[in-house]
């Protein structure tokens, strides 16, 4: 049985991913600065070059993804709409899911990455890549993925219902964390998945 983590710990938890995403940007830019004059030396974007250049905005995009998602935000905190859409864009850019924020106005960036968790666990539903739309109906947050196929891993899903783990591996933590979000925020998670689609909503 997966032990109760209590808010100091799930604050030093958020601290380590704001830690780590942060000391990642750098490097990573660093990095992708590099490749570009490289590219201009007079030998051209080379297939070499053009490899290492989307592995690195790959690896980019998904930092800051997670440090949303798994970094330290609250309630007077908020994060601009064009912010969230660049991000967004920049992990449709490099992946097989694409993202449709529908949400105007800036964000309390709990709520975001609240939002950002739960899309973490919608994606792990569709495998074969799909379409996610995030929509804010009053205080009413409601994520719709679509795809050809869905193939969800119900023991992964009733953690949402308050079901415990007792095995979880790294890639799967934003099932853990998002129902202790959840009740760190007092919304209450629903969900929905049948062949072709996912709904997510709290």
């Amino acid at each position: 049985m997966m032990p109760e983590m209590t808010e100091d710990d799930a604050d030093l938890v958020a601290l380590v991913g704001s830690r780590l995403c942060h000391d990642l940007i750098s490097p990573l830019g660093a990095i992708g600065n590099g490749v570009e004059l490289m590219a201009m030396t007079g030998t051209g974007m080379s297939p070499e070059l053009q490899l290492i250049a989307e592995s690195v905005n790959a690896a980019n995009a998904r930092v800051k993804f997670f440090r949303v998602a798994f970094g330290q935000s609250a309630m007077n905190q908020s994060l601009g709409m064009n912010e969230i859409r660049g991000i967004l864009k920049e992990v449709s850019e490099t992946g097989r899911i694409k993202f449709d924020w529908q949400v105007e106005g800036d964000q309390i960036r709990a709520h975001v990455k609240m939002t950002f968790l739960a899309l973490l666990c919608m994606e792990t539903a569709l495998p074969f890549g799909g379409d996610l739309t995030i929509k804010r109906d009053g205080d009413t947050w409601t994520l719709v993925g679509t795809t050809k196929r869905t193939k969800p891993d119900a023991d992964l899903w009733s953690l949402l219902d308050g079901d415990t783990a007792n095995d979880i591996r790294p890639a799967q933590v934003q099932f853990a964390l998002l129902p202790r979000e959840a009740g760190r925020q007092s919304r209450a998670l629903t969900w929905a998945i049948d062949e072709t689609s996912v709904t997510l909503s709290f």
